[in-house]
């Protein structure tokens, strides 16, 4: 090997040991201070995905969004369920009995249509709370859940004290539910599903004058479109919003 190509080894060597000398740690410095971007991060990352905001609106009481109040109940098995377990998800919420004759097995047929719809999102949620606790205890709603085929652990069908699932149905939501001796099944309750954001409130799409729906009717499948009156079916348009909500 000539002298030539040794000073050129020589030479190279001695301005890699500079550039280490002076640069290296300036650029340990700035990656210290977060002053380093990198360039490579992927965008599909969930820390850098950007929420998109939907047009579904809040449901506002005196001027104040509405959100879910504060729940604890017993689950299908035997867990401690509350309102806290569903922070981060979007879920629907309905009121139900397990002997219901009437409208409650069409409802949960479509939320069990729902519920496939989205096999996979960790981030969906049912909440069913039985009008009914003195009969539908954990063991009763699982055998109903397992018949009617719920697979998302996100899907809670919960009993507990009759008192707070009326407040909480009645008051907390809205939706109607009572005992009458003189109905078929002994109650009657609202056919209608919340839906719920990953935050907390209570969310709907518009009517056509700009006004929350609020509700969305569980009992009319997609496939029927409308029932006997005409009424149009809303468990495609609530599918549309949990998607948004999802999104968000």
């Amino acid at each position: 090997m000539s002298k030539k190509t040794n000073y050129s080894y020589i030479g190279i060597s001695f301005i890699i040991l500079v550039f280490g000398i002076i640069f290296i740690p300036k650029i340990v410095d700035r990656i210290s201070k977060n002053d380093v971007i990198r360039k490579e991060s992927r965008s599909d990352s969930p820390k850098n995905k950007k929420s998109t905001k939907s047009d579904l609106a809040f449901i506002e009481i005196n001027g104040q969004s509405k959100k879910v109040p504060a729940f604890s109940f017993t689950n299908q098995e035997g867990k401690t369920v509350s309102n806290k377990d569903y922070e981060g998800k979007v879920y629907v919420i309905e009121f139900f009995f397990t002997t219901c004759p009437t409208i409650c097995p069409r409802m949960n047929a479509n939320l069990i249509q729902i519920q496939n719809s989205f096999k996979g999102f960790e981030d969906f949620g049912v909440a069913s709370f039985t009008i009914n606790p003195d009969y539908d205890t954990p063991e009763i709603l699982k055998t109903y859940a397992e018949h009617y085929g719920v697979i998302n652990p996100n899907w809670h069908l919960m009993t507990g004290n009759k008192d707070d699932i009326y407040k909480l149905a009645n008051e907390g939501f809205n939706l109607y539910t009572g005992e009458n001796a003189e109905v078929e099944g002994g109650f009657e309750h609202s056919g209608n599903f919340a839906l719920i954001d990953k935050n907390g409130f209570i969310r709907s799409r518009k009517d056509k004058f700009g006004n929350p729906i609020i509700y969305y009717r569980g009992i009319i499948s997609e496939e029927e479109q409308v029932d006997d009156d005409g009424v149009k079916e809303e468990i495609s348009a609530l599918k549309e919003d949990i998607r948004k909500l999802l999104n968000e």
